[in-house]
């Protein structure tokens, strides 16, 4: 019971925390510190969500799509570009700084241009997608890559192993931790990313949603889309987690072992 306790606390800690913050935000509306027009009350909020559930479905289904069309394509530029700047460490001096200021530049900045460029179809938000989550995802790697274990690198060399064979054994598996960690952020990012997209144009999508209630003054119904975005990004962060499991089960025998030893 003792060695359960902990982990029951940290699971029920941030619970503990939402549901304070959800009271602490009921009483302010409640007291009429903050006019209702400006900041509705959970409850309306709440009201709102179950009333506009299909239509958010339904706006949610374009957003989704577009997050993970540009995160599958943010990984795999990810993937090639950080192998070869690892192959070809001349590559990675003239490129990681470039790779490093396209994330200087705000998203917001970002997002006009390519509407203008691409339309208000798919192509603009997929590609801020890509945009967004392909650094996160290319730093783990690379650093991953960095990581590998020097002697093993070493035995394998002695062993007759050529790069790719280096390359498969040791690094792309030490690599593994980082990469998921990228992806996490990743996955973070990508719906954002696709929701600032969609405020300068569109058909479906929770930003075009997100403009058409702002407009309207429907600000119960602004809160709701925004308790929308953080749920489908925590279930991808959940997701990421639970597939980084599936893809590394000694790391879950790692911590078991641990756990145990503590």
């Amino acid at each position: 019971m003792k060695k359960k306790l902990p982990n029951i606390i940290s699971k029920l800690l941030p619970v503990g925390v939402f549901v304070l913050l959800i009271v602490l935000w009921g009483v302010i509306c409640d007291s009429g510190m903050v006019p209702e027009y400006m900041l509705p009350s959970p409850g309306k909020v709440l009201k709102a969500f179950h009333t506009d559930f299909p239509l958010l479905c339904e706006h949610a289904k374009v957003t989704l799509q577009e997050a993970f069309v540009g995160m599958l394509i943010g990984i795999v530029l990810a993937f090639v570009v950080a192998i070869l700047m690892d192959a070809f460490p001349i590559l990675y001096e003239a490129c990681y700084p470039i790779i490093v200021v396209t994330q200087t530049i705000p998203t917001i900045a970002i997002a006009p241009l390519l509407v203008l460029w691409m339309g208000y179809d798919m192509a603009p938000k997929v590609t801020l997608v890509v945009i967004t989550s392909f650094f996160p995802i290319t730093v783990g790697l690379l650093e991953g890559f960095k990581a590998a274990d020097p002697d093993m690198l070493n035995l394998l060399r002695s062993m007759g192993a050529n790069r790719v064979q280096i390359f498969w054994h040791v690094k792309l598996f030490g690599a593994a931790t980082s990469f998921f960690s990228g992806l996490k952020i990743s996955a973070a990012y990508a719906v954002v990313s696709a929701v600032i997209s969609e405020w300068l144009g569109g058909f479906l999508g929770l930003g075009v949603y997100m403009v058409r209630v702002k407009k309207s003054y429907s600000f119960d119904k602004m809160f709701a889309v925004i308790f929308l975005i953080c749920i489908i990004s925590l279930l991808l962060m959940k997701g990421v987690e639970g597939l980084q499991k599936l893809c590394m089960p000694w790391e879950r025998q790692k911590n078991r072992r641990i756990r145990d030893k503590s």
